[in-house]
């Protein structure tokens, strides 16, 4: 059995961290996201379930297109996804012409290496490009805090706050690879990830 089959086998195995859970338990159903880093349709997505059982809309990102095949077979996914340079897309001509506004639910920021999602997260919020919620990967286990306090520092300078922190990949407490933030005037306190995970994601289960 290959790792896509694994994965296809538990239908409720998608993201890495409960990404999506947190989104729809933040905005519920028919939500809009900006995915840049979306990889595959399926395996590690933060936009899977959002798209196919809760009615969200939006855009992928991904310039590796050895993943074209994946997203072509996938017929559940509908959604538009871009295979290009994230640093050279017109986000807002890209909006517009796919209806969004540039007040977006949800951003799952993750491009490697990690100082490329620092950059495209500084280029997003420079647009005045507005997220509820954004998951975002500094890969600390692997690159040390470096990415995680810039990315906390500019953030904060830009109306954001930390909802989630020390988020780390399935059960591997080791592996904290992300924050995640939300708008400052959004009523959510402080939590960390592993009290998160114990409350609304146990087992890794998504939950409507």
């Amino acid at each position: 059995m290959n790792i896509f089959s694994l994965f296809k086998k538990n239908k409720n195995f998608f993201s890495q961290s409960g990404q999506d859970q947190f989104a729809y338990n933040l905005i519920g159903r028919n939500g809009t996201y900006l995915e840049i880093g979306a990889h595959d349709p399926i395996i590690n997505s933060n936009t899977y379930k959002l798209e196919t059982k809760c009615g969200w809309k939006g855009l992928s990102v991904e310039y590796d297109k050895t993943h074209t095949a994946s997203w072509a077979n996938c017929q559940e996914r509908n959604h538009k996804i871009i295979w290009e340079n994230a640093f050279q897309i017109d986000y807002l001509d890209e909006f517009s012409k796919y209806g969004l506004t540039p007040k977006i639910d949800y951003l799952s920021c993750d491009i490697d290496p990690p100082k490329n999602t620092f950059k495209i997260l500084k280029l997003l919020i420079n647009l005045k490009i507005e997220f509820k919620y954004i998951s975002y990967e500094h890969d600390k286990y692997s690159f040390g805090d470096k990415y995680e306090k810039l990315s906390k520092d500019f953030l904060f300078q830009n109306g954001y706050k930390v909802a989630v922190d020390n988020v780390y990949s399935r059960n591997k407490r080791y592996k904290i690879y992300e924050t995640w933030f939300v708008k400052n005037n959004i009523n959510y306190q402080l939590i960390d990830y592993s009290v998160w995970k114990k409350k609304f994601y146990k087992n890794n289960l998504f939950k409507i």
